[in-house]
């Protein structure tokens, strides 16, 4: 098909590309108007991103658009008319939650609801995240207090962190770096991937899937492998420098981390729902009601830890000492690295779709939306078991607080007419390779090779930004932290 024959709707071509059998399934449209290029493009049925181009000619840019239109021809995408085909459906995780059983209620030092069923978790030693299935990821300080709220387009499914980076994972399939000022998609996973849970290693993404499927990319958006596992419904991958950790409904199989091979498979004692990894174990939580540690070296079962019902989430504390659990019927369980059995208390919230432990504290995301801060102290925990508890502090969201919506075009982005002086900010460029634009460093004291993981709405040839700082991440490449600026 010649490029003439893909033009459409006068200025606009749109194109797309569907796989049968669960392949690619996406859309491209490119518009001119006078000196201007608008390209679009994401998943069929979704508003994806935008980029915009400005050229000296209304000829150069009828000349761009004619290119990026035949680079996509040639890769399989034909003329569509948008509307026509319908969205691959994302699966939303269907739990549900009874009351608890347990005799006396956890100790609760403060809750904050958001709105909507949470399953994205993230605690270090200066924040508290949580994301929702409505999109909303909050920012909180560890006595509760509400210091920044981001809203993506899509359901968050998990949040992971990758040193002190942030990324959202959500149902439009795409993961969302938190960790500039505003956020930005950082990787695109493929269409035919419906994401149910992540992990990030090194800048290195790893994607589980409800086929039971299991994606490797880097951060460049580029496939490194994948595997298909014995199982379906993949709620757990975690990964260190050695192997990534693959639970699914036939047990966890862990493979070397350049997938190579397959290093061993256990079955566990009912589908994996979570997991949660230490330095030298696994932690799988199952619908049978267990939560199962397995040695990441030759994947044996070493200890199992019983709860009352099917657990969707683990955590440990430092080195394993002691062992977390939420089952479906809103209690939370603490265990013995042995499994035995220390205590089960009422969550007053809902089943905890994900946790962590921090600091004597067990931080909670529950059914109805509720990040929880779970007092763990030995004094607090006997306390709570004898009945008394401390009076929960409801907080409240700040009406003036702002909201961070990602970053979609290069319009969005404040500018500035001057490169900053020597310390001050980093400038970088955008540079078209093998048919990618792809950002490098311009400023000294950087390597030149080396690309940084930068929006991909906003990047276009040639284009120059500046940014608070850069800092280099294994595997050679550069990641951004503060605010983005384009620089004319």
């Amino acid at each position: 098909m010649s490029v003439a024959q893909a033009q459409q709707s006068g200025n606009t071509t749109y194109l797309e590309l569907s796989q049968e059998g669960g392949g690619a399934h996406k859309f491209y449209e490119v518009t001119v108007a006078g000196t201007t290029v608008s390209v679009r493009y994401g998943r069929i049925g979704a508003d994806g991103q935008c980029q915009t181009s400005t050229f000296p000619n209304p000829e150069k840019a009828k000349a761009a658009a004619a290119k990026k239109i035949a680079e996509k021809v040639r890769k399989g995408y034909v003329p569509a008319v948008r509307g026509q085909r319908a969205a691959r459906p994302v699966t939303r995780r269907q739990v549900t939650s009874a009351p608890s059983t347990a005799r006396a209620k956890a100790p609760v030092l403060w809750r904050f609801r958001t709105g909507a069923s949470a399953f994205g978790i993230h605690v270090d030693d200066e924040r508290c995240w949580v994301g929702n299935q409505n999109g909303d990821v909050y920012n909180l300080g560890h006595d509760g207090e509400v210091l920044a709220r981001y809203s993506l387009p899509d359901g968050v499914k998990c949040l992971v962190a990758d040193d002190f980076w942030i990324y959202a994972g959500c149902d439009d399939g795409s993961v969302y770096d938190l960790s500039a000022k505003v956020p930005f998609a950082a990787y695109d996973i493929a269409a035919s991937v419906d994401i149910f849970w992540l992990d990030i290693h090194a800048g290195v993404l790893h994607v589980a899937d409800r086929d039971g499927g299991l994606t490797v990319i880097d951060h460049e958006d580029e496939l490194q492998w994948s595997r298909n596992s014995s199982g379906e419904q993949a709620w757990m991958v975690r990964a260190d420098d050695r192997a990534v950790y693959h639970g699914h409904s036939r047990g966890v199989t862990a493979y070397a981390a350049d997938g190579t091979t397959q290093l061993w498979h256990t079955a566990t004692s009912g589908n994996v729902l979570f997991g949660w990894q230490e330095q030298h174990a696994v932690y799988a939580g199952t619908g049978r009601r267990v939560v199962q540690r397995l040695a990441k070296s030759t994947g044996a079962v070493e200890a199992t830890f019983a709860c009352d019902s099917a657990v969707y989430s683990c955590a440990t504390s430092p080195g394993g000492r002691y062992v977390f659990a939420g089952d479906s019927a809103s209690s939370v369980y603490c265990f013995a690295a042995d499994g035995t059995r220390l205590w089960k208390l009422g969550t007053g919230c809902g089943s905890a779709l994900s946790m962590q432990y921090h600091d004597e504290r067990l931080y909670i995301v529950t059914t109805d939306g509720t990040l929880a801060c779970i007092d763990a102290s030995e004094a607090a925990i006997s306390a709570a078991q004898s009945g008394t508890v401390p009076v929960a502090a409801d907080i409240k969201l700040a009406a003036a607080l702002p909201t961070y919506a990602p970053l979609t075009t290069a319009s969005s982005v404040a500018t500035v007419s001057a490169a900053p002086a020597p310390g001050s900010g980093v400038v970088v460029e955008c540079v078209e390779q093998g048919g990618r634009v792809r950002v490098r460093v311009v400023s000294d004291g950087y390597e030149p090779s080396w690309n940084v993981q930068f929006p991909r709405a906003i990047r276009e040839p040639g284009a120059r930004y500046v940014v608070d700082s850069l800092h280099s991440s294994r595997g050679g490449f550069y990641r951004v932290r503060g605010e983005i600026r384009r620089l004319v």
